[in-house]
């Protein structure tokens, strides 16, 4: 405990409880908040945006997305860290960054000004008309994934920005180059940039979505692709910007030894040419401390995954129109970003530095068991409401359920990018850098897809057996429940360990501090 305190003392009561920064450090700080907006902000215009393009497609649902996740998604994920690995293998950190965020950000322009206005001559509908003839009504959403294939790849490349930009390229620069010290004391900070973006997301997204069709614009047909063609140009600006903040920094604030030791930078050069992806898979069996973070990625995944395909089919029936449902989305995205928010200032930081690492990690599954009993409670009575419950309740049981689960998004989310992405990326810090850099490009890269994917198969195979998500969905319950037990045992295991490594480094971090505060 003394260790996660360790720096409070060094502030006034409530900076140190709002603002545990010295003003030297705002220079390392604030570009990592910027940098971390910019991402999160077309992470946050992303998520919204492909479960619109592949949910109100041409004869879709939410039943493709669990086709997507394990038979595209899943191996994209292992090409995708296997390309990153070689890139860090033969580049510097900083071109592998700007690479990949290159890599994506072309994509999404030619999705939209291309392949989009063109879907009708790329999508096979004839022989998918035939096979929606021939195969069982649970193969709904795999034919809906083969039928709608560009849109398959567009929701593809958009999940990839969470797991190999935000997660990999973002949160592995900062474990690099933060100390355990700076960590208990900015990780909760950094969730602020990420949630403001999520509300500048939102906001930007509605705004947009509500556009009335014009002609003399050049490109789009209708409305409806106008607002994404704008989108996705707010998109590249914003992902221009983090490359931008993120150059600006590498050369002006890495070269002062008072934010970035070179003995850290040895170290990452030492990697070079020795990572490799079954390389980093073989850390995650050989270290019991990198499973553990593993187990707990794998667990978040495979719960809001199971969580939102069900709720995501609920919305689709309130909102079938892909503007409407792209509005209703993207303001839930509005308050999941001032939820998260309050959480990052009130809640993630104050409690590792106050309660410990465990505690806090606790949080994000005792609330997803919490609001998720919440959910199903109501997913399975509104079959039991009749006229005269609605009439007076003034809302039918699809909107009491989508309102609900919306609920349940959002306190889950929130908790995931305040209490969540904190205490994992803090689990990564005391490791060394070679420990760090293998373990999370197998963790980050291919275990938070093995989760979504390990959902999805449970939703393909219940879909196949019940034919729809409603018939399905109790069983679905009863694994999400037995996954988020098996979720709070590991942590508690990651915890213990956790306490044992930052022991040990307390001291060498109090000694660097010291040495930085007389320089």
């Amino acid at each position: 405990m003394s260790g996660l305190n360790s720096g409070n003392s060094d502030f006034a009561k409530w900076r140190g409880y709002f603002w545990p920064v010295h003003r030297y450090e705002l220079r390392k700080l604030i570009p990592m908040l910027l940098i971390f907006f910019f991402i999160s902000f077309d992470y946050n215009i992303l998520r919204v945006m492909k479960d619109t393009v592949v949910i109100t497609a041409k004869n879709s649902g939410a039943e493709v997305i669990p086709f997507i996740k394990v038979w595209v998604m899943f191996p994209s994920a292992i090409l995708m860290t296997w390309m990153f690995t070689r890139l860090s293998n033969r580049f510097s950190r900083d071109r592998v960054f700007y690479s990949m965020v290159s890599f994506f950000l072309s994509y999404y322009f030619i999705f939209i000004f291309f392949l989009y206005p063109n879907r009708d001559w790329f999508h096979p509908n004839e022989s998918a008309d035939a096979l929606q003839t021939i195969l069982p009504q649970g193969f709904k959403g795999l034919i809906a994934m083969y039928r709608n294939w560009t849109f398959t790849i567009f929701y593809v490349m958009s999940e990839m920005w969470s797991s190999i930009v935000l997660s990999v390229l973002f949160w592995g620069f900062a474990n690099q180059i933060t100390r355990l010290d700076e960590a208990k004391r900015f990780y909760g900070l950094f969730g602020i940039g990420a949630n403001l973006s999520g509300i500048a997301a939102g906001q930007a997204s509605v705004y947009l979505s509500r556009h009335v069709f014009n002609p003399s614009l050049p490109f789009g047909k209708d409305a409806w692709e106008q607002s994404m063609g704008m989108i996705i140009i707010v998109v590249t600006l914003a992902g221009i910007a983090a490359m931008f903040v993120y150059r600006w920094m590498t050369h002006n604030i890495l070269n002062d030894t008072r934010f970035y030791e070179e003995v850290q930078a040895q170290d990452e050069k030492k990697l070079k040419g020795n990572l490799s992806l079954r390389n980093a898979f073989s850390y995650l069996l050989k270290s019991r401390y990198l499973f553990c973070i593993a187990l707990i990625v794998i667990s978040y995944n495979l719960v809001i995954n199971i969580l939102e395909v069900i709720w995501k089919h609920q919305v689709r029936e309130l909102y079938p129109n892909p503007g409407e449902y792209s509005i209703y989305m993207n303001q839930v995205t509005t308050v999941i970003g001032i939820c998260s928010t309050f959480a990052a200032l009130f809640i993630s930081g104050n409690s590792i530095r106050s309660f410990g690492w465990t505690f806090t990690a606790l949080l994000t599954p005792a609330l997803l068991f919490i609001t998720s009993v919440g959910f199903f409670a109501f997913f399975f009575l509104k079959g039991f409401f009749n006229d005269q419950i609605t009439t007076a309740i003034g809302a039918s049981p699809l909107v009491l359920v989508v309102f609900f689960g919306s609920i349940q998004n959002i306190v889950s989310r929130a908790a995931k990018y305040s209490v969540f992405d904190a205490t994992k990326e803090m689990a990564f810090v005391p490791l060394s850098s070679e420990w760090k850099l293998k373990g999370k490009a197998a963790i980050d890269g291919v275990c938070s897809r093995l989760g979504k994917s390990g959902g999805s198969i449970v939703h393909q195979f219940l879909l196949l057996l019940f034919s729809s998500i409603s018939a399905s969905a109790p069983y679905a319950a009863a694994f999400l429940f037995a996954v988020i037990g098996v979720w709070i045992s590991a942590t508690k295991l990651l915890g213990n360990q956790f306490a044992e490594i930052s022991s040990t480094s307390t001291s060498k971090a109090a000694e660097t501090k010291t040495s930085l505060q007389e320089a």
